[in-house]
């Protein structure tokens, strides 16, 4: 009678398949696979091993804690010469003496998350079974039949494997670059987003049926957008607040990378991060996303409007000195971000596969929660409202009339729209470079276009029409130059009389310190001409100064300050009114690198940032951050307070851990200066032969 089959020993060969499958980065401890591919592995049996006609060897594969094959979380399959085409299989692909070399592999529809996988060895009539250990499955965009497939190599590079990447804000006139460390693959980040997946409330109301969802990425996309914010109390991961009070926690401006969130929340016990905003909740959804295998980035519309009663007009009630009034519940943010993630959609008609819009900030509710998305970008360009999810909010958030109603002392009304103000320079970061991609094009057609038109009129709403350049008058708001932190700067009304007559008006202009979502703090500048005239066919340019004793003590951690003109003719009573986000500029932190980036030998980063306030500056910090670079969260304190002129300097010691392209982020705190941010590129050398 044939000897039993004992198991001795199982290689996972963690390091080899790791870099086989683009996941050698999450670390060797753990075996971590993406779906469709395959995966070697060893066994090792005490004896004679395994002859095959005499032993019959079998594995179980299961997810979830209620594992069953109707739900596609278990499945059973045999060792065998090939390949099943349709469902887990394994492969035999060479023996010697007692070890047997084994191919597994999965579908590509195959549910991600942890599996247990065990071996059957049979003999005759008896059987043993040996438990093998556990894996993680991830999506995998190299695969052609996974429904997040991408085609460029280069694309999937930047959407996937890159850990560190650039945010875009500031204001539409004047971009910022925010640097970030997603961190997708350091140290402890996939059981955290496996932890996220296992604490969402549809997988506590019923485990076998999202487990069974989890090969889905629309699905899994929603889960994220709906946990990576709090609102719905599902233990999500972030807390957003937007009214510059950040004290019992960090404010979101001090981030500069997803890992250190994700971490204080697992180590909070799932209780929420405080605090966020738009860019941070979109950067932390995109490290989960790219951790899970889906290919994902951060964009950032610019004047993004928040339609809350879907009629795609946003109404905003102005006194007149610009002042907000009768205010409705709508808004429009200086910029607001979200994520966008390639996956196809099977679950919809052709033709709305590819990037799908994604956004965690907590704003309106879908289905019940406040989650939003996968919208098709395709969807919203085409204005196909009733596609799902939440194309209507997504499409007002880039295509909705701005409609200014001027009210007078006397509560009469003057109506100003702007039709081509909202959804403006939608950005994200080029693929392989440290440079903006402007992707407008993918969401709407060209301004006053005959398929914008059309666009329109399947969204059952006519737009109303506005040309700068038509008769009439005409104004607008120019920066003279840039307009630095702890300097006056000076802005221009500048207004044009479109017509052969000449023409009487009052001109009023007012700054006021305001926050990215739209809310508007102190006057800091104001100016009103009563008797403007105007000649036929001219131009007058009307200087006001703001000053900085004036905004410095009132302006929020976002740095901008609101410019609007209003423009009143005498004999019509006709209004033009112009409106501008200004962006005040923090200085340069500036970073040296001394010494050879070389792998595992010590680098120093030397850090200084200028006081360009009038004032010394309290409780200064640095807080540096890149994967490779850095061990998680760096922090250097500055004992002594920082005089005006004077620099702030803080060296930190680094110890690169992998070769290879990395960005090391720098953001500088202080008690009047706050969420400076700055990064510089290092190339690391790997260790010598």
């Amino acid at each position: 009678m044939a000897e039993e089959l004992v198991l001795e020993a199982c290689d996972l060969q963690c390091e080899s398949n790791g870099r086989a499958h683009r996941t050698a980065d999450m670390g060797c401890r753990q075996l971590v696979v993406r779906r469709g591919q395959p995966f070697a592995l060893t066994l090792r049996f005490a004896g004679r091993g395994y002859e095959e006609g005499v032993h019959e060897l079998a594995f179980n594969v299961q997810t979830g804690p209620c594992p069953t094959e109707a739900s596609g979380t278990k499945s059973r399959f045999l060792v065998s010469d090939f390949p099943e085409e349709s469902g887990w299989s394994a492969v035999v692909q060479e023996q010697q003496g007692a070890a047997l070399c084994l191919s597994l592999c999965s579908p590509p529809t195959a549910r991600i998350g942890r599996y247990s996988l065990t071996l059957e060895a049979t003999t005759g009539y008896k059987g043993t079974s040996f438990s093998i250990g556990d894996f993680v499955l991830l999506f995998n965009p190299w695969h052609p039949e996974d429904t997040v497939f991408l085609r460029d190599e280069d694309e999937r590079c930047e959407y996937v494997l890159s850990q560190q990447g650039l945010i875009y804000q500031g204001s539409r006139d004047y971009i910022t670059t925010t640097p970030w460390n997603f961190g997708q693959f350091e140290d402890d980040v996939l059981a955290v987003c496996l932890e996220l997946l296992d604490t969402n409330p549809k997988f506590l109301r019923d485990q076998d049926r999202d487990c069974s969802r989890r090969n889905d990425p629309v699905y899994v996309g929603r889960v994220v957008s709906a946990m990576v914010n709090c609102n719905d109390e599902d233990r999500g991961v972030l807390a957003g607040r937007w009214d510059n009070s950040y004290e019992d926690g960090t404010s979101p401006m001090a981030w500069i990378g997803s890992v250190d969130i994700l971490r204080r929340w697992k180590q909070l016990g799932c209780q929420p991060v405080k605090y966020g905003q738009c860019w941070v909740f979109a950067a932390v959804a995109c490290t989960v996303l790219r951790c899970l295998g889906v290919p994902s980035r951060v964009v950032t519309n610019y004047n993004s409007a928040h339609d809350t009663n879907g009629n795609l007009v946003i109404d905003r009630y102005l006194s007149e000195t610009g002042e907000e009034q009768k205010r409705s519940k709508d808004t429009i943010w200086n910029f607001h971000c979200w994520v966008e993630s390639w996956m196809s959609r099977p679950d919809l008609a052709p033709g709305y596969d590819g990037w799908q819009a994604l956004d965690p900030t907590p704003q309106e509710k879908s289905d019940g929660v406040y989650c939003c998305g996968p919208a098709p970008v395709k969807a919203v360009k085409e204005g196909d409202l009733q596609v799902k999810y939440d194309i209507p909010f997504v499409f007002a958030e880039v295509n909705a009339d701005v409609v200014y109603w001027v009210v007078a002392p006397d509560g009469s009304e003057k109506k100003s729209t702007h039709s081509s103000f909202v959804g403006k320079n939608i950005s994200t970061k080029s693929v392989g470079r440290d440079s903006r991609q402007d992707i407008t094009h993918a969401y709407k057609y060209p301004e006053g276009s005959d398929e914008e038109r059309e666009v329109f009129a399947k969204a059952e709403h006519e737009k109303s029409s506005s040309s700068d350049e038509g008769e009439g008058l005409h104004l607008k708001i120019k920066l003279s130059d840039g307009a630095n932190n702890g300097r006056d700067f000076d802005v221009l009304a500048v207004v044009n009389n479109n017509t052969d007559a000449e023409r009487l008006c009052r001109l009023m202009i007012c700054a006021r310190t305001a926050s990215y979502s739209g809310a508007v703090g102190p006057q800091c500048g104001m100016k009103d001409l009563l008797n403007v005239a105007l000649a036929p066919r001219a131009e007058k340019r009307v200087p006001l100064r703001v000053l900085y004793e004036q905004y410095g003590a009132h302006l929020t951690q976002d740095n901008l300050i609101k410019v609007v003109a209003l423009l009143t003719e005498y004999s019509s009573g006709d209004v033009a009114l112009a409106i501008r986000n200004v962006y005040v500029q923090n200085p340069e932190i500036r970073i040296r690198i001394l010494g050879e980036p070389m792998q595992g030998r010590k680098l120093v980063a030397e850090l200084t940032v200028s006081n360009p306030l009038g004032t010394e500056l309290n409780g200064c910090t640095f807080a540096v951050e890149g994967t490779g670079l850095t061990e998680g969260r760096q922090l250097q304190h500055l004992q002594e307070p920082v005089a005006p002129g004077a620099d702030a300097a803080a060296r930190v010691q680094l110890v690169p851990s992998q070769p290879g392209l990395h960005k090391l982020v720098v953001d500088f705190e202080s008690d009047k200066l706050t969420g400076v941010k700055g990064y510089r590129n290092v190339i690391v050398a790997p260790l010598p032969k």
